[in-house]
């Protein structure tokens, strides 16, 4: 009950954060912030109280495993069995156990009950070989959807109620509820009211941009949690859904409007394409060659950005040497850096923001749970959920962090994407290229606000039971 109440109270605590740093204290958004929170309760509600939308996030989960597990088959199909094993195949009827115990033990080691053919080698949880294939796969059947007009209907329920309820431009809640299902493509179904929108409206545009996920990434991220947490697929589409009113609640805050916008009481046309009519074929391909592009992104980042990370953890290392010095003010000097890292620094930083999301009392549970939040504002998230799911699996973490954890780390908010989107929505609109980099940075901020708010809703409304995690 007491780690509820910290949840609940760390929704307006987040607030008031946002507040401290409004361009304008005086304009308080109470109707956004009143709306936004009340969403978000409801949904919460929803996915982890009632039975039946408990039951739907499920099955929701299943259909997308079962994406997860086509895409398996066509990357099984390239590397072979022993780099792309088949989960159904590995995991036996004691549940997921056998699986973990595959991915999480040393190269080269047999695990007992595997049936991976004669060789039967564990090459461990390939990154290369098992998340990229799913990331082109997720992006080429997004694209069959978008054409064959699945997409469109569901983006304008969702644009019309955030616009309804929350009071804010039809232009940025079409793009807000179209990034529940993409990313910075969110922006060309709103290309034509970019060049007049407000600073208050390219903040909440950009903030949905870097507090949500594409749809393309949701398999990546929930294949490293599957096993341990079998509805992860579900529970991250309905994060998706929880942190966009967040980001709108964030954003206003942080940069209030002042002016009206255009759009203001209409939602326009649903278009995420600037290209002209594709057959389903031609999209399917195409999607699959701009999520290609996305994996190769992706991987370059990866490279760039760990490596950057390990030179300069290698320094610290280096200084921490000095603490066998002979010299007094050297061994000082050593003894401070042989905890000093970056991950220890991002940890610390955001220890204060995981405490309000009530994610535990216990300071050892409580400060891994910082670090894997810390560590997504400069490594992406992609690191952090490997870490969350090698946690969880040696039990190092409770159930309650495993998921609360998982909510928070659900967005873009990391560094990485700040030269993405503003990259690509000045692409879209030059003319607009310094409002969008000066609010920039504060969209980041409140998108890292708003998923840390998704982690508190999560942290309100979960429970001990195996039903919340579909095991």
């Amino acid at each position: 009950m007491a780690l509820r109440l910290i949840s609940l109270l760390g929704i307006f605590g987040l607030c008031f954060i946002a507040w401290l740093g409004s361009e304008d204290r005086r304009r308080v958004p109470w109707k956004v912030i009143g709306w936004g929170v009340a969403i978000q309760l409801l949904v919460g509600l929803l996915v982890f109280l009632l039975p039946f939308t408990r039951s739907v996030v499920v099955w929701l989960s299943s259909i997308l495993n079962a994406l997860i597990d086509a895409s398996d088959a066509g990357a099984r199909f390239l590397f072979g069995p022993i780099f792309v094993p088949d989960f159904n195949q590995t995991v036996g009827p004691s549940g997921a156990g056998r699986w973990i115990a595959r991915a999480l033990t040393p190269p080269f080691t047999a695990v007992p009950g595997d049936r991976l053919g004669t060789d039967n080698l564990n090459l461990g949880y390939i990154f290369a070989f098992r998340s990229l294939p799913q990331v082109v796969f997720f992006a080429s059947i997004f694209a069959l959807l978008y054409n064959l007009g699945v997409v469109q209907p569901i983006v304008r329920v969702f644009a019309r109620f955030f616009r309804w309820a929350m009071n804010i431009s039809g232009a940025e809640a079409l793009a807000g509820a179209a990034n529940i299902f993409v990313g910075i493509e969110s922006a060309i179904a709103i290309k034509p009211f970019l060049e007049r929108m407000t600073r208050s409206e390219l903040c909440a545009v950009l903030a949905g941009c870097f507090g949500s996920i594409a749809s393309t990434v949701l398999g990546l991220y929930a294949g490293y949690l599957r096993p341990i947490f079998p509805s992860i697929a579900g529970h991250l589409m309905s994060a998706s859904v929880l942190t966009i009113p967040a980001c709108f609640v964030m954003a206003k805050i942080l940069v209030p409007e002042r002016e009206v916008p255009d759009t203001l009481g209409k939602v326009p046309a649903v278009d995420l394409a600037d290209d002209e009519q594709q057959s389903p074929m031609d999209s399917l391909i195409l999607g699959a060659l701009d999520g290609v592009k996305m994996a190769v992104g992706i991987v370059a980042a990866l490279i760039a950005i760990l490596g950057l990370i390990a030179l300069l953890n290698l320094l610290f290392a280096q200084l921490a040497s000095l603490a066998t010095s002979e010299f007094a003010l050297w061994r000082v000097i050593g003894q401070v850096f042989s905890v000093i890292t970056l991950q220890n620094i991002m940890g610390v930083l955001f220890l204060p923001l995981t405490f309000l999301t009530g994610v535990s009392l216990d300071w050892q549970e409580l400060w891994l749970s910082s670090q894997l939040i810390g560590r997504r504002f400069l490594e992406t998230a992609i690191p952090p959920y490997i870490g969350l799911a090698n946690a969880a699996a040696e039990g190092t973490l409770s159930d309650r962090a495993l998921v609360i954890v998982s909510y928070a780390l659900c967005g873009f908010a990391h560094l990485p994407s700040v030269g993405i989107f503003v990259g690509g929505l000045s692409t879209l609109v030059p003319s607009r290229r310094k409002d969008i980099s000066e609010v920039a940075w504060k969209a980041l901020w409140a998108g890292t606000l708003a998923t840390l708010m998704t982690g508190c809703v999560a942290g309100i409304f979960f429970y001990e039971g195996a039903a919340v995690l579909g095991r």
